[in-house]
């Protein structure tokens, strides 16, 4: 009954008394009640029907006779049509006819009563209509919204105005709007008139318009829509699909007067803007010919980013992590993080030397950390700005993943003390796939951050390139919708809207814990950077440009007229800051040594000593006790947790590791979980990431059990070792190799007492994250001063699977190493190989034995510095019955074996042996397998490199040495101008003082990694196993 009432109060259109009353009250409107109609022959006497258990009944009948009105009897209709017409109390009922004289009378006075209620069906139609057109304002009015500061260009690239839309950009110009209005009216999409503009309408409840109101008329409703969606805001959020949140953004942007700040306010924001302008400024007029990437034409994000912050400190945030490309970032870096002035001036001159190793990077991609007081919250607040390559977007998951660290650290658990901001351009972020895959991770359960602010900084222009042929989408920031992100577009040339976008879009954050985007619609005063000439591309944009008044000068003028502020004011708050910046340019002057550490943007407090050194240049052993690796393959091959029921499979795997254990052997999957399992021991944070790495892509791994009865019920037994162990977190990535490496590189740099792995499917995809390993991993150190301990698990083996799942290629990683093959380093100086280690820019290794994996993992932990480690990890191996080691090679004392050397029988008579055979990973049990069946254990000795960068000259030279009457060759399976061969020939040569040359036995020379014929695979095997072991095979060299 109740959805009668309310249905058909609703309908009735309101009297001039109740109208008038309606929009005089200014309070909440009560919830509304259909009040009882009396019968015409009893006017004091409620009609009966309509209360108690009839109600049910009356229900029924009036959707009976919504949906056709000839199914209820003619008196119920008569009742439903005058009520709906709004018949006053005690006149809707009208008795049925009867066959008594008068009857005929009494049918025509019936009849005439119904024609003379106003077309129900047009009232219907006409609430039907403002609903569809409120609602299509709430969809559609971002496309007419102003916001382009220029006024040449739609923001959604599109000059037409939705079908729907009644008004123009001319803004309820009448001769406009009459001739939009006859367009969607007269026979049009809303069957509304002219006339009913001054008609009051019901408001429905998805429409916050209405204020304290619950009825206006059709022009009112039409003007606050337009005040709503169709100014200086373009809200984008119909998309969503909760309806909380939904109403929660109509809240914010449809009540009337919810836009309002205070002179204080208002105040702060033009003092921001002052430092903001006047610091581009500084800079043009003391460096006018250096590129330094300025923000002029969308000065308003330093206030932005500073409201953003203010917000998110008053909700509880205090630690914000950002990422950003370079416009605008020495502006972020002084008025944003608070960089000392005089360090980012003193970064412009030509003679300051480098005091850090490394290369070093330009000003306009250094990164800051800093921890201050909020001055608005007065609240401590630490800011970290990760450093960036100009590879556009690539630092996005970066700061994901250190976000996530962070967060994980300190125990936030739903991200209320740690957030992040990233900022973009509008060409990178509607063009590189890095932001839609940084996006999938947003709300994955071991990805998720709890919400990122993204703000896009729309130039309306990529260097050189319009938009129109930049992006397909309306808006740069389409692909946000795919997580159902809000989108505030803004035009940055009024910042009191900017401010209110921003301040609604940390609420959101802080609200519903997800991502939004606000898009700055801005443009750029000048070139891509100070030195580049824009007129030649885009001359009618750069001619208006050059008209177009600062948007502090705007703001100024208007602070002014509104007696906000007075002139004399607002120039001695520019004289304050041009003070400022002169007494830091002075000092910068004093500056001689550029030290970029202080420019680093995650510091590991307490790990190196004051001066950023290692506290030693040792490692100890990292063996283990016997009982630690007996007790951790004895988690490893069972199920911690009761009424558990794993896989028949599962159980053979488990059971085949118990009898390991008893024989005190490891194969790969155990030695990684004693490697694993031992750290979390010591209080190391451990987390495996990428696809498919709970199983393992080679079904190896079995890191989650799963119930095979209850769905979604899991077990990690990897976390019930020890009772105050560290946490292990291993987790299935999205199908993603750039986001997610990104994701776990920033995961490392938050501290340095985590082992952090990410795993290739195969080892052949890495080239997905080809940007994250050339930009971050391999350059890190030298470019930013910034170390990283992750480590790289790549499967790579050439077994017959074809071109794309067999090389890892670690031509490319040795590549990039930055030793010299040329020069022989000291080798008599005291620990060579861990002050190898150091000078390295990652570290390269391929094992050939589950023992050796066990060490070097252990190793990156237990060094006293972090570098990249890149592991060549097996496939074939991880079940081959001869890659096992024995409990003896990981006790305490035992160490990784960078070089392992022959210990059979061409060892103990070196001198007899013909041919020493150099080689890594897999291919030494090819050859093992094939000296054997050609009995030459005593002429050929085969000695294995684990470690390939940083070389391992010394332990080389002694294996060299040890056999003088052997030729030397390198021996792989990969084709010769891949793999490792380029790599270890010319160091192998200095090694020796080039006194015999090495040969190559391996595939030959080719375009593809890897055949995908089996036949083939086979064929080219023997082959250069038969050239490895044929004594006169480089006779014809010599």
């Amino acid at each position: 009954m109740f959805h009668l009432r309310t249905c058909a109060s609703k309908l009735r259109p309101l009297t001039a008394s109740q109208t008038v009353q309606t929009l005089s009250q200014n309070k909440a409107a009560a919830v509304r009640t259909f009040q009882q109609i009396r019968c015409v022959s009893a006017p004091v006497a409620a009609e009966p029907f309509l209360s108690g258990t009839s109600s049910n009944y009356v229900e029924e009948m009036y959707c009976a006779w919504l949906e056709n009105p000839k199914s209820v009897h003619k008196s119920w209709d008569i009742f439903f049509r005058n009520t709906n017409a709004g018949a006053p109390p005690g006149t809707a009922y009208q008795s049925p006819l009867t066959l008594s004289r008068g009857s005929l009378a009494t049918m025509a006075h019936a009849q005439s009563l119904v024609e003379a209620q106003p077309n129900v069906d047009k009232l219907v139609e006409d609430h039907l209509a403002v609903q569809s057109l409120i609602r299509a304002y709430q969809i559609r009015g971002h496309h007419v919204a102003q916001l382009d500061p220029l006024g040449i260009l739609d923001a959604d690239l599109d000059s037409s105005v939705p079908a729907d839309i009644i008004s123009s950009t001319d803004k309820l110009d009448l001769a406009v709007f009459k001739e939009r209005l006859g367009m969607l009216t007269v026979g049009g999409f809303y069957g509304l008139d002219e006339s009913d503009l001054d008609k009051v309408f019901h408001l429905p409840t998805t429409t916050f318009i209405g204020g304290q109101e619950s009825a206006l008329p059709l022009r009112e409703i039409i003007r606050r829509l337009e005040m709503a969606y169709c100014q200086h805001i373009g809200v984008e959020f119909m998309f969503i699909n909760d309806l909380e949140q939904c109403q929660w953004i109509r809240q914010k942007f449809e009540t009337p007067g919810i836009m309002q700040f205070t002179n204080e306010e208002k105040r702060t924001l033009l003092a921001r803007l002052v430092r903001s302008t006047r610091f581009e400024e500084f800079l043009h007029r003391k460096w006018s010919s250096e590129k330094r990437f300025g923000l002029e034409g969308c000065e308003v994000l330093i206030p932005a980013l500073k409201t953003i912050i203010d917000k998110s400190s008053e909700n509880g945030v205090d630690y914000v992590i950002m990422g950003m490309p370079h416009r605008g970032r020495l502006n972020v870096l002084a008025n944003v993080i608070r960089k000392e002035l005089e360090q980012i001036f003193c970064q412009f001159d030509s003679k300051l030397e480098a005091a850090d190793e490394g290369s070093g990077d330009m000003k306009y991609h250094l990164g800051m950390y800093h921890r201050r007081i909020n001055r608005v919250t007065d609240r401590n607040i630490t800011l970290s700005l990760v450093a960036n390559p100009s590879h556009l977007e690539a630092a996005d998951p970066v700061v994901m993943g250190k976000t996530k660290a962070e967060q994980f650290y300190c125990g936030d658990t739903e991200g209320k003390k740690v957030m992040s901001i990233l900022l973009h351009g509008d060409a990178a972020f509607a063009g590189q796939g890095i932001v839609y895959e940084t996006f999938h991770l947003s709300d994955l359960p071991s990805y998720t951050t709890h919400g990122t602010v993204h703000v896009v900084v729309n130039n309306q222009i990529g260097f050189t390139t319009d938009p129109r042929m930049a992006r397909s989408s309306p808006y740069p920031t389409d692909v946000a919708r795919v997580v159902n992100a809000p989108i505030f577009h803004v035009n940055s040339d009024d910042p009191e809207a900017v401010m209110y976008v921003c301040k609604v879009a940390a609420e959101w954050r802080s609200t519903f814990h997800k991502d939004v985007v606000v898009d700055l619609v801005c443009y750029r005063r000048n070139g891509h950077n100070e030195m580049d000439e824009p007129m030649f591309t885009q001359p009618l944009m750069y001619k208006q440009i050059r008209k177009q008044k600062p948007v502090l000068q705007k703001y100024a003028e208007l602070l002014v007229s509104q007696g906000v502020v007075n002139q004399p004011e607002y120039e001695e708050e520019i004289s304050k800051y041009d003070k400022i910046c002169e007494e830091a340019f002075a000092r910068s002057k004093d500056e001689k040594i550029l030290h970029i550490k202080h420019w680093l943007d995650s510091p590991w407090p307490g790990f190196f000593t004051l001066d950023g050194q290692p506290r030693s240049m040792t490692c100890p052993s990292t063996g283990l006790e016997e009982d630690v690796l007996a007790h951790i393959g004895n988690v490893a091959s069972s199920v911690p947790v009761e009424n558990f029921t794993i896989h028949g499979g599962l159980s053979r795997i488990l059971k085949t590791r118990r009898e390991l254990v008893t024989n005190r052997t490891v194969d790969w999957a155990l030695a990684e979980y004693m490697a694993f399992g031992s750290l979390l021991k010591e209080g190391i944070h451990v987390r495996l990431s990428g696809q498919d790495v709970e199983r393992g892509t080679f079904s190896h791994r079995h890191h989650v059990l799963h119930d095979q009865n209850v769905d979604k019920r899991t077990c990690i037994p990897m976390n019930h070792l020890w009772p105050s162990q560290a946490p292990y977190t291993v987790c299935n990535s999205s199908l993603s190799e750039y986001g997610v490496l990104g994701f776990e590189l920033g995961f490392a740099m938050a501290s340095p007492n985590a082992l952090v792995l990410w795993e290739a499917q195969f080892g052949d995809f890495n080239n997905m994250a080809q940007c994250i390993i050339d930009q971050f991993i391999c350059p890190g150190q030298a470019k930013w001063v910034r170390q990283n301990g992750i480590v790289l698990l790549l499967p790579h083996g050439m077994e017959g699977m074809g071109p794309e799942h067999s090389s890892a290629r670690p031509e490319r990683f040795l590549q990039m190493c930055n030793d010299d093959p040329d020069v022989l380093p000291d080798l008599t100086e005291s620990n060579f190989d861990i002050n190898q280690l150091y000078d390295c820019n990652w570290v390269v290794v391929n094992c050939s034995t589950p023992g050796n994996f066990f060490h070097v993992l252990r190793r990156q932990i237990l060094l006293p510095f972090r570098k990249p480690l890149i592991v060549f990890t097996p496939k074939s191996l991880l079940r081959h019955p001869e890659a096992r080691t024995n409990f003896d090679e990981m006790l305490p004392g035992t160490h990784f074996q960078r070089v392992i050397p022959e210990d059979g029988p061409a060892a103990q008579a070196p001198e007899n042996v013909k041919r020493v055979l150099f080689c890594t990973g897999k291919v030494y049990y090819d050859l093992t397998r094939e000296r054997k069946a050609r009995d030459m254990t005593e002429q050929v000795a085969i000695t294995r490199i684990e470690q390939l960068s940083p070389f391992p000259f010394d332990l080389l030279l002694k294996e060299a040495q040890k056999y003088p009457n052997a030729e030397l060759a390198w021996c792989q399976e990969e084709h010769k101008n891949q793999g490792y061969y380029d790599y270890v020939k010319p160091r192998l040569r200095t090694t020796i003082d080039r006194a015999k040359p090495v040969w190559y036995a391996g595939r030959d020379p080719a375009a593809a990694p890897a055949t995908g014929n089996k036949k083939t695979h086979l064929t080219e095997l023997q082959r250069f196993l038969d050239t490895a072991f044929d004594l006169d095979a480089f006779k014809k060299f010599s």
